[in-house]
C-alpha cells in the first residue's frame, strides 16, 4: 500500500490542524492505521492508531485529550485532527498502515510508512 500525507503547515500555538493520510493499493479498509511523529534529532514517537472499523483508538500520553485520530473508508483516508497544539508538537507526522486488523504503539505492527507531512507550531 502507498500512503500520501497532507494536511500540514505553520500553526500557532492552542490553534488546530487536521491533517490527512490517502492510501492507495491494497485493501485500505481491512487493516489498522496509525501515525507517528519525528521531531529533529529525535526518535519516531507514537502518536495514535486506529482499527479497521473505525473503532479501538490509541494515543500517546502527550497528546491524549487533544489530538483525535478517524477514518473514511469510503474515502481510503485516515485523520488526525489535533488540537490546542503545543510547540513541542513540532515535528513531521508520518503514517502508516498496519499488519491486522487492529494496530498499536509498536512500530512492528505496520507494514506500510507514508513520507509524512511537515506541522510546525509556534509559540
Amino acid at each position: 500500500v502507498q500512503l500520501q500525507a497532507s494536511g500540514g503547515g505553520l500553526v500557532q500555538a492552542g490553534g488546530s490542524l487536521r491533517i490527512s493520510c490517502r492510501a492507495s493499493g491494497r485493501a485500505f479498509s481491512n487493516n489498522g492505521m496509525g501515525w507517528f511523529r519525528q521531531a529533529p534529532g529525535e526518535e519516531r514517537e507514537f502518536v495514535a492508531s486506529i482499527g479497521w472499523s473505525g473503532g479501538g483508538a490509541l494515543y500517546g500520553d502527550p497528546v491524549k485529550g487533544r489530538f483525535t485520530i478517524s477514518r473514511d473508508n469510503a474515502k481510503n483516508t485516515v485523520y488526525l485532527q489535533m488540537n490546542s497544539l503545543k510547540p513541542e508538537d513540532t515535528a513531521v507526522y508520518l503514517c502508516a498502515g498496519g499488519r491486522r486488523a487492529y494496530s498499536g504503539k509498536s512500530f512492528n505492527d505496520y507494514s506500510s510508512w507514508g513520507q509524512g507531512t511537515q506541522v510546525t507550531v509556534s509559540s
